[in-house]
């Protein structure tokens, strides 16, 4: 797999948009502002890198605990290798469920699709996977419940260009 090779500019802005976005009318003006360029040059230049390929989404970091989900469980599903890509993409659909992911299982663990459910307290997790069993005909699954978040950031790229200017 080959680098790709980045402006300087298309440092600059991936690093100010990887973090938290300023909660305000004009995002992206704002991280101009502080990289000292304009709202169209960050504008175009995320533009880019989405064509690219660099950039393959934007999404936002719910805090559950402060949104009122109290609980949240990994479901771990066991279900038939013809029928993931159904199954997943319906559990996906659920509100409830954060993420869905497909992973190669073991013989002492042989769950191959999970889910992340969030709720008000394990009651209603519990239940959420019910229904989503019942949605889906699959019966093999194991609830995971968090106790503890110990670590959740994400990858950093460039940190080190967020006070410079893009013509360093």
């Amino acid at each position: 797999m080959s680098t790709p090779n980045f402006s300087q500019l298309e440092k600059q802005v991936i690093a100010a948009t990887q973090g938290d976005i300023p909660i305000t009318e004009r995002p992206y003006l704002a991280i101009a502002e502080r990289l000292g360029v304009t709202e169209k040059d960050v504008i175009e230049t995320l533009d880019a890198l989405t064509r690219r390929g660099v950039i393959r989404r934007f999404g936002a970091t719910l805090k559950h605990q402060r949104s009122g989900f109290r609980a949240n469980a990994m479901v771990a599903w066991c279900v038939d290798e013809a029928r993931i890509d159904a199954v997943g993409t319906k559990m996906a659909a659920f509100r409830a469920v954060s993420h869905c992911y497909r992973r190669d299982p073991t013989r002492e663990w042989p769950y191959n699709l999970y889910t992340m459910v969030h709720a008000s307290d394990e009651a209603a997790c519990r239940e959420i996977a019910g229904e989503m069993a019942a949605a889906t005909g699959e019966t093999e699954y194991a609830l995971l419940f968090s106790r503890k978040e110990l670590k959740k950031i994400s990858m950093q790229y460039f940190p080190d260009l967020l006070s410079t200017s893009p013509e360093d």
